[in-house]
C-alpha cells in the first residue's frame, strides 16, 4: 500500500488523511479537536504546542502499517495566523488567529502609516484587515516588546507544521498572499507594507523563502519521523492555506468554478488566471496554491451562527433540515444579521448579531433557522455578485466543509444563487487537497508531469445523490428576500461600525 498524507490545521480541529492513490480509497481518517483562547475584546489564539499534541493524537490513531505507507505529505493550515519564532526555532507568544479582531487598531495603523486603504490595496491588492497577519506583527511589537525583540521568523500556521517536519522554514504564494504583506501582482513582498508595519526594522529579513506551487518544502527528519511514527526522508509539499487546499480538495483549479466552504466561517472562493483586484476591497485578492489566483470572499459567521441560534432553540442535527425548510422562502420577513463574531465582509470586526422584522406570524424555531440560514447565505451572495462584476463567471459550485452535509443548507444555495450544487464523495475537503498537492509532488518527482488539473480529475468522484439543482420558480422570491436583507444591514451598518466590546 502507498498513500499520501494530507493534514489540515483548523481552528476546531487537527485531522488527517492517508490516502492510498493506486486503489483511490481513504486508507485511514483520524482528527483531533483544538482549543481556541479567546475573550471579549477579541482576542482568538491558540498555542503551537496544542498544534503538536492534536497532530500527535491524530497520528496513533492510525496503524503504524498506514502510516508507513506515507510516501508524501501536504499540509493545510488556517490562513493568516502569526507564529513568531526566535533564532533557535522556539515559538515566542501564542498564535493570534485569523479570527482575532483584537488588533484591529493595529491595523488602521497600518492602513494609515501606508497611505490609507487605497494605497494599501494598490500596493497589496489587498487593504488592511483585522484578521491578516500584519496587524498581528505590530500587536507584538507593542503588547510584548521582549518577544519582538527576539523575533527572528515569522511563520504562518501551515508553514510551523512543515517547520516541525522538514526542519526548515518557507512560505508559498496561496498562504503568503494572505498575509497583507505581499503583492499579488509580483508575487513579491511589499516594501512598502513592511514599513507600514515597522519602521524601525527590516522585516523582510524575518520572512522565510517564497516557494513555488509545485516545489518541495523539504524531507521528514528523523526527529519528526521518529516523533510522529512516519518515515523519514519523505518529501513535504509546499502545501497552503485551507481556502487554497480546498480548492484543491473541490476540483476547483479552473476558471468558472466556484466553491463555498461552509465551516465555522464561510468562505467563496473562485479560480482565476490573472489577478482579480477588488478596488472595494471587499474581495480578497489571493494567490492560489496551484500557480493562479484565488479571488476570496470570507465571513466569519456561517455554521458558528446556526450552532449558536440551534443551541437554545434545543433543535437537534436530525430535526434541523426539516424545520428550516418548514419556514418558507424569506422566513414571512424575519431578518437576520449573523455578525456573532464581528464580521470580516462586511468589515464589521466589532459588530454582533441581530434579528429584525419579528412579528406574531414568525416567531418559531422554524423562521429562526431559517432565517439564521439565510443570513449566512446572503453574506455569500454578497460576494459572488462582487466577482461578477470583477468579470468573474461561475457555472457550477462546489459545497464543502461541515454546512455541506446538510440538504438544507445545499438546497437554499443552489436556489438562492441559482446555480447547480456539485458535491464529492466524501468531505475531506482541504485536507483532502493537501493530499492531492503532495501526490501532485511525488508523481512530479518520478519523472511525470501532470497539471494539479491532472490530478483532481483522476480522484475527485461526483456524488450525485448529494448534488442539487436550483428551483428557477423561487429565484424572485429570494431576490426580495436578499433585497430586504440588504436593505437592514444597509441601516444597520452605522451603528454596527460604533460598537466596542
Amino acid at each position: 500500500m502507498n498513500t499520501v498524507l494530507g493534514i489540515d490545521l483548523g481552528t476546531q480541529s487537527l485531522k488527517c488523511v492517508f490516502y492510498d492513490y493506486n486503489d483511490r480509497v481513504m486508507a485511514a481518517v483520524a482528527a483531533a479537536p483544538l482549543p481556541v483562547d479567546r475573550d471579549d475584546a477579541g482576542k482568538a489564539e491558540q498555542k503551537t504546542e496544542w498544534w503538536v499534541a492534536a497532530l500527535t493524537d491524530c497520528l496513533k490513531q492510525v496503524d503504524e502499517k498506514v502510516r508507513l505507507s506515507v510516501r508524501a505529505i501536504g499540509v493545510s493550515g488556517q490562513q493568516h495566523g502569526f507564529v513568531p519564532l526566535d533564532k533557535d526555532g522556539n515559538v515566542l507568544a501564542p498564535v493570534k488567529l485569523w479570527c482575532d479582531t483584537a488588533t484591529q487598531t493595529e491595523a488602521d495603523e497600518i492602513t494609515a502609516n501606508c497611505g490609507g486603504r487605497d494605497r494599501a490595496i494598490a500596493l497589496t491588492g489587498n487593504p488592511v484587515l483585522a484578521g491578516y497577519t500584519a496587524p498581528k506583527i505590530r500587536w507584538l511589537k507593542k503588547h510584548q516588546p521582549e518577544a519582538y525583540a527576539a523575533l527572528d521568523t515569522i511563520l504562518l500556521p501551515h508553514d510551523y507544521l512543515n517547520y516541525l517536519l522538514t526542519g526548515t522554514t518557507s512560505m508559498e504564494y496561496g498562504d503568503a498572499s494572505g498575509t497583507g504583506l505581499l503583492d499579488v501582482r509580483t508575487r513579491q513582498w511589499s516594501a512598502d507594507m513592511l514599513h507600514a508595519v515597522d519602521s524601525d526594522r527590516d522585516l523582510a529579513a524575518c520572512l522565510p523563502d517564497l516557494l513555488a506551487a509545485d516545489d518541495i518544502a523539504g524531507l521528514t527528519t528523523r526527529h519528526a519521523a521518529g516523533h510522529f511514527g512516519l518515515p523519514a526522508g519523505v518529501p513535504v509539499a509546499t502545501g497552503g492555506g485551507d481556502n487554497m487546499m480546498g480548492a484543491i480538495g473541490t476540483g476547483n483549479v479552473r476558471p468558472g468554478g466556484l466553491t463555498i466552504s461552509l465551516g465555522s466561517s464561510g468562505t467563496l472562493f473562485a479560480c482565476a488566471d490573472k489577478p482579480v483586484i477588488d478596488p472595494d476591497g471587499n474581495i480578497a485578492a489571493f494567490c492560489s496554491s496551484t500557480g493562479g489566483w484565488l479571488p476570496l470572499l470570507c465571513t466569519m459567521n456561517c455554521t458558528l451562527a446556526t450552532e449558536l441560534v440551534r443551541a437554545p432553540l434545543q433543535v437537534h442535527l436530525d430535526e434541523f433540515d426539516a424545520l428550516v425548510l418548514k419556514a418558507p422562502v424569506g422566513a414571512d420577513g424575519l431578518v437576520m444579521l449573523p455578525f456573532f463574531n464581528g464580521e470580516r465582509t462586511p468589515d464589521l470586526p466589532h459588530a454582533r448579531a441581530s434579528l429584525h422584522g419579528m412579528s406574531s406570524h414568525n416567531m418559531s424555531r422554524s423562521h429562526w433557522l431559517r432565517a439564521t440560514v439565510e443570513g449566512t447565505c446572503f453574506a455569500l451572495k454578497f460576494g459572488l455578485d462582487a466577482m461578477t462584476r470583477l468579470g468573474l463567471e461561475a457555472n457550477t459550485m462546489v459545497l464543502t466543509g461541515g454546512g455541506s452535509h446538510s440538504h438544507a443548507w445545499r438546497q437554499i444555495l443552489a436556489d438562492l444563487f441559482q446555480l447547480p450544487v456539485i458535491m464529492h464523495t466524501g468531505d475531506e475537503g482541504a485536507s483532502f487537497g493537501a493530499a492531492l498537492q503532495a501526490l501532485w509532488l511525488l508523481q512530479r518527482q518520478s519523472g511525470d508531469d501532470p497539471t494539479i488539473a491532472d490530478i483532481c480529475d483522476a480522484h475527485l468522484v461526483l456524488d450525485e445523490a448529494r448534488c442539487a439543482q436550483p428551483d428557477t420558480a423561487l429565484a424572485d422570491a429570494y431576490g426580495a428576500a436578499y433585497a430586504r436583507y440588504q436593505t437592514v444591514l444597509d441601516h444597520m451598518t452605522p451603528y454596527l461600525q460604533t460598537i466596542h466590546s
